[in-house]
């Protein structure tokens, strides 16, 4: 049984003609960790403040655990939801100790209680000598754990994290995806992140909910989401990729494109069982859109594969290369995005040859 329902909400605000959140279902099991991802204006911090009950839906239902939070008959204000808010500034009293900011949230407790649950939640985040100090003696990776143990304190059904990563450098940011998905972990806590950022989505979650114009596109697991993509709007958000149209043969197995034929994954294929290649296949038109990765481009040497093309561009990332090929003599045509190892020396203007692996290519709406 689910632990958090959303059922058909939606918010209009009053002064917008569209919906800023569009008939949304979305289930969410016990000890979940989920990502709202989607572009700025797309409905996923909304679709938060009103789990929290910050904002209240047009219309719909909310539910977590057995009790109905939210209905057309009934709203419970934000302290009476269970819900524990890591806000994207942090938030914490800059004139309070890092004990005390943890503590203010169990002003109903006991005064020894309270002392010994901000002291379990500062190990747990790995904080627990640093409770007489104050946010400005410390990192903003630390402040972070502070909000979070902060949030963890009253033992809330659910913790709610609004783009929790963006205020912290390249390197800190990584190292604190993973301390936060294990404090997360090891609390057992049902957590929703709102983020922009793919890199940050994937990192922490066990699902992602990818969100447009207030509508969510696509529900998966990272890897799932990645290779099998519903359409082309997650196709593109999530990574780059190549977008391109063809003509699908009888067999189902082979499409005919501008670039030449395009072989499609197995439908038998685990990695996209329940995408569109095992279950939609056969109601396709003969018309079809694919998404090619560009990793799964694999440069051949000596001109052995069954792609060629001319480096218009190459970009250097550290981690590899990113050629823009184009194959086409049509030069106004988009060139293809491909990784090539950092090892190689490939220069503008000369011709590679690659072949396309099969199981990075997915058939999107």
């Amino acid at each position: 049984m689910s632990f958090i329902k959303l059922e058909q909400i939606t918010k209009l605000f009053h002064d917008s003609l569209r919906p800023a959140v569009d008939s949304l279902d979305l289930t969410i099991e016990r000890g979940e960790i989920i990502t709202l991802l989607g572009p700025s204006g797309c409905g996923k911090t909304t679709t938060l403040r009103m789990l929290a009950g910050f904002e209240q839906p047009s219309t719909g239902r909310i539910t977590i655990g057995d009790q109905v939070v939210f209905d057309n008959n009934k709203s419970l204000p934000p302290e009476k939801r269970g819900i524990g808010m890591v806000f994207q500034d942090y938030a914490l009293f800059p004139h309070l100790t890092i004990e005390k900011n943890v503590m203010f949230g169990l002003n109903k407790w006991k005064p020894k209680d309270r002392k010994e649950r901000a002291q379990e939640v500062l190990d747990l985040v790995g904080l627990g000598d640093f409770g007489d100090r104050y946010p400005s003696q410390i990192s903003g990776g630390q402040q972070q754990r502070v909000a979070l143990a902060r949030a963890l304190a009253p033992r809330p059904h659910v913790v709610l994290m609004d783009e929790p990563f963006s205020n912290l450098d390249a390197g800190l940011r990584e190292k604190m995806r993973y301390d936060v998905t294990n404090i997360l972990r090891k609390a057992n806590t049902t957590a929703i992140i709102v983020t922009h950022d793919q890199k940050d989505a994937f990192a922490v979650s066990d699902r992602v909910v990818v969100m447009k114009d207030g509508i969510i596109q696509q529900v998966a697991s990272p890897r799932e989401m990645y290779r099998c993509p519903k359409n082309s709007f997650v196709a593109q958000f999530v990574g780059k990729t190549n977008l391109l149209t063809g003509k699908l043969e009888k067999d189902k197995n082979l499409v005919q494109t501008t670039i030449g034929t395009v072989c499609l994954p197995l439908q038998k294929n685990q990695v996209c069982e329940t995408s569109c290649l095992s279950s939609e296949i056969e109601g396709m038109c003969e018309t079809v859109k694919l998404s090619i990765r560009p990793e799964g481009c694999q440069i051949v040497s000596e001109g052995k594969g069954s792609y060629f093309g001319t480096v218009e561009r190459v970009t250097y990332s550290g981690e590899y290369q990113e050629l823009y090929v184009n194959l086409q003599s049509d030069k106004s045509s988009e060139p293809m995005v491909i990784y090539a190892p950092v090892d190689q020396d490939i220069e503008l203007g000369s011709v590679v040859s690659f072949n396309i692996k099969s199981d990075l290519v997915c058939l999107v709406e």
